[in-house]
């Protein structure tokens, strides 16, 4: 007659058995909790800016911002991102923000000048392309542009023709232009 081992027994005989288990020995273990990651939010923010995902940039810019502080980077970078989301008073908040931070820093001053164009204050948008003109020594074609199509805007105040068919760039540091179609 055949005798059976007590259940028990068979599990704690099968528990120090190491074949094949996730032991220390294997040099296998469970994933750790993830470290910092070395992307820049900002550069793959602008690349979302670039392919037209607005919303997945912002949050990039978030994390930017977390990582590096509220700089004039990440606050004219926020701004723009809102303003392309269509957020047109979290835009120009952030980016009355990013001019005060830095008033030499000309993306920030041109595309609070496109917020003010969009918004129909070209008197205060005129204002600010000159601004973002001169801190950019006149380098900038889109920049030149954009004061160019206030200033005829301001003139033509009255007719809604030269209003309908404008294109302001919004721009920001490093490589590539974002155009920003006009909605007045």
């Amino acid at each position: 007659m055949k005798r059976l081992l007590p259940i028990g027994l068979v599990i704690a005989l099968a528990a120090c058995d190491t074949a094949g288990g996730l032991g220390e020995s294997d040099g296998v273990f469970a994933p750790g909790v993830a470290g910092r990651s070395n992307v820049d939010g900002l550069i793959v923010g602008h690349r979302l800016m670039a392919a037209n995902e607005y919303e997945l940039a912002l949050k990039a810019y978030l994390r930017a911002a977390a990582q590096q502080g509220l700089n004039v980077d990440t606050l004219s970078a926020l701004g723009s991102a809102n303003l392309r989301l269509g957020r047109l008073g979290q835009a120009e908040r952030l980016l009355r923000r990013a001019t005060k931070e830095d008033p030499s820093f000309p993306p920030a001053w041109n595309n609070l000048g496109v917020i003010l164009m969009e918004r129909g204050n070209a008197a205060e948008a005129s204002e600010v392309f000159r601004r973002a003109y001169a801190a950019d020594n006149g380098n900038s074609d889109e920049i030149r542009d954009n004061l160019r199509l206030a200033l005829a805007n301001l003139e033509n105040s009255g007719s809604n023709e030269l209003e309908e068919n404008q294109n302001f760039n919004l721009i920001r540091r490093g490589a590539g232009d974002f155009v920003l179609m006009s909605a007045l």
